[in-house]
């Protein structure tokens, strides 16, 4: 019977420990070079963010090798700074928005991969898990509601990431970075904000993105939407404008 008990822990302790291996480790990972990244983006994205995804495609080695570096690096929320995790997350979502359409291309819109790619269970193309971080499955839903918008409650981060669509905000040609990130988001707030194409502004009525619709809880932490804007705006909005929303064009932005 002892030699019994004996083999019983044993045998548990080798299930524990083989269940704990499978499990990724988070620690002692560092940020990845976003260099690569940066350089697919001044080669195949041009200054207005259309996007040259047959270039993508010749490329298309060098775009996996990077996203490989992103997901054997997953963020060590202990050790990296928040804007080395912010540039991180910012650059993956976008980084395998590209990889989606590229595997997929040619295609319409992102929306329509959804029904195409005949996933059961998944409510849309952003639930469809086809990556991993740190060995987790995961999706672009994922990293943008459960990690971006919920751990840094940071709203440029809505012009930053780009969901490969005419009316998203501008993917912008260069890769997030820890040493200027803010610079960065305040560049593609001000762009979007002040894009005519995507949001006509007059002192007296605004016909702005939906976007500022979908998640106008995140604009309106600090006062007002149009306080949020004002910030960015050239325009200087009045406290009582009239606010419509434009629709959104969902055609791919190439």
């Amino acid at each position: 019977m002892k030699n019994l008990k004996v083999h019983i822990v044993l045998f548990f302790s080798i299930i524990l420990l083989s269940c704990q291996s499978a499990v990724p480790s988070m620690a002692e990972t560092t940020p990845p070079s976003h260099k690569a990244w940066n350089e697919l983006l001044k080669a195949n994205v041009s200054a207005d963010g259309t996007v040259n995804y047959k270039g993508f495609i010749k490329e298309k080695a060098k775009l996996e090798a990077y996203l490989k570096s992103i997901s054997e690096n997953a963020p060590d929320r202990k050790t990296w700074s928040k804007n080395e995790q912010l540039a991180y997350w910012i650059n993956a979502y976008n980084g395998f928005t590209v990889k989606l359409i590229v595997d997929n291309y040619p295609v319409e819109s992102i929306k329509d991969l959804g029904p195409a790619l005949k996933i059961p269970l998944i409510k849309d193309v952003w639930h469809y898990q086809f990556f991993k971080i740190g060995g987790q499955e995961s999706s672009l839903d994922e990293i943008e509601h459960s990690i971006l918008r919920k751990e840094f409650e940071e709203p440029r981060i809505h012009f930053a990431i780009n969901c490969a669509s005419v009316s998203c905000p501008p993917l912008l040609n260069e890769a997030f970075e820890a040493a200027i990130i803010d610079a960065q988001l305040d560049k593609v707030a001000k762009g979007f904000i002040n894009d005519s194409s995507r949001n006509k502004i007059t002192p007296n009525a605004i016909q702005i993105s939906s976007i500022f619709s979908w998640f106008k809880g995140d604009f309106t932490k600090n006062g007002s939407l149009i306080d949020f804007l004002n910030k960015y705006s050239k325009v200087k909005i009045k406290a009582d404008a009239k606010v419509s929303h434009l629709d959104y064009d969902w055609n791919l932005n190439e």
